[in-house]
Parts: structure tokens; sequence; C-alpha cells
């Protein structure tokens, strides 16, 4: 299983398709502060609550230059209509195989109700200008989970 990156890290680049269909390089972000968020499935109770209140902080996040990515092996037609559907603002991106969310330590052993599968654990990476890692929330309370993030940005 990999292992969690931890503050201080150099952000692994990457490619993936977004919710349009377009490619999004992590690197086309240099210069800019990142969340890059990690979620189960779209359209899932946490996952919608979660995507809902970045929605709603994008005002603020946006004073920071900040840009917000999420993530999850949804395709990016689920990722459209989960857009769509939320009226989200920021780019959903496909991680076919897991291979980022495996880069970054997300793709874990998750454990429900004794029940142990693969998938991506609920986790956000507040990525510097410099791209080095500042924060890593691992296992995601949904609740005030926008504010906690909006509290490191701000003090970018």
């Amino acid at each position: 299983m990999a292992e969690w990156l931890e503050a201080g890290t150099k952000a692994p680049d990457f490619t993936l398709l977004d919710d349009r269909r377009q490619k999004v390089k992590l690197s086309q972000f240099l210069g800019q502060p990142i969340v890059l968020y990690f979620y189960p499935k779209d359209d899932t109770p946490g996952c919608t609550k979660e995507a809902c209140a970045f929605r709603d902080s994008q005002k603020q996040l946006a004073t920071s230059n900040v840009v917000v990515l999420g993530v999850s092996g949804d395709t990016p037609d689920s990722h459209a209509s989960f857009r769509d559907k939320y009226h989200l603002n920021f780019p959903l991106l496909a991680d076919d195989g897991f291979k980022v969310s495996t880069k970054y330590g997300a793709y874990r052993e998750k454990n429900m109700y004794g029940k142990k599968s693969m998938g991506i654990q609920r986790s956000t990476f507040i990525i510097g200008a410099d791209g080095r890692i500042v924060k890593v929330f691992k296992r995601v309370s949904v609740d005030a989970h926008a504010d906690e993030v909006l509290a490191v940005v701000q003090e970018l």
C-alpha cells in the first residue's frame, strides 16, 4: 500500500481528463495554491456534501487565487453529470486505474462494517504556489472540512 505524501514533499505532477474531457496537468497551475481533494464516488451523500461545500467556498478561495481540483476513479461522463446536477464550479478529474490517488497515498485499503476493500480514502492535499505540499488532511470528515481548508489557504 502506498504511503501518504507528507507536507514539505514536492507534489507529483500528473495529467488526467476532466469532466469536459480536457487534459488537466497539475503543473499548469504552478504559481497558484491548489486544493487537490480525493473523494470516493460521484453523487454519493458524503462526496456531494464535500463538493458542494467547495463550490460554496469558491468566491473566498478565488480571492486567494486558489485552484480546486476534485479527483475520483469515476469517468469523465460521470463527473460531467455530477458537475451539472450540483452546479460545481471547479474541475473533477478522472483517475482511471487509481494511478494518481495511489501516488498520493489516497488509494488504500478501507474497512467498512468489517468488509475490507480497496478504494479512495477521502483526503485533501493543499499545494503551495511553489508546487510543494503544505498540508495533508487524511481521512477527512466532510462536516466543516471546506472551512478547515479555507483557513489554511488564507495563510498562504
